[in-house]
């Protein structure tokens, strides 16, 4: 299995030259991700221009603990959810400098997913100052754990070039 790494570089590289170009400095929370997106993000020459943080919160106490996701959320509807991405996107924004922020939770596989939440379920939440948080939903099916994480990267990146 190959992955588009210079895809995903090219569509990093262009979204943070539109962020600079409008003085928007963005925040990550990222689940299943790992971390990729702020990876992808701080790969150009310049991205401190528009990178304030990245948050990598795997597990439900990190969501709780450093972007405020309340227990309620993820208990009420796990942490794969509309709401808790919402939550992620939102508590980015509130803990960092960012004025737009991009939230990542899924099930990457082999392993983890349910009937009523398959491998391949991401959740994504875009948070921006003066604007309502909207969440976002893929389906990616079970490609395996590399590729449903490349296209959620591809995906979250996409989500930000909108927000801005």
């Amino acid at each position: 299995m190959t992955l588009n790494l210079a895809g995903i570089a090219l569509k990093a590289q262009r979204f943070n030259a539109l962020a600079e170009e409008r003085g928007i400095m963005v925040a990550t929370a990222e689940s299943c991700t790992g971390g990729l997106l702020s990876a992808a993000l701080t790969e150009a020459a310049g991205a401190s221009a528009i990178f304030d943080r990245g948050f990598v919160t795997y597990c439900d106490e990190a969501k709780q603990d450093l972007l405020g996701v309340p227990a309620d959320t993820i208990r009420r509807h796990g942490a794969v959810s509309r709401e808790t991405a919402l939550a992620m996107a939102e508590g980015a924004l509130a803990n960092s400098n960012a004025q737009l922020a991009v939230s990542i939770t899924g099930i990457a596989g082999p392993t983890g997913g349910s009937p009523g939440k398959p491998v391949g379920l991401v959740w994504f939440g875009v948070a921006r100052e003066g604007r309502q948080t909207r969440a976002t939903e893929r389906r990616f099916g079970d490609l395996g754990r590399s590729r449903v994480r490349h296209f959620s990267v591809l995906t979250a990146l996409g989500l930000l070039e909108r927000g801005l």
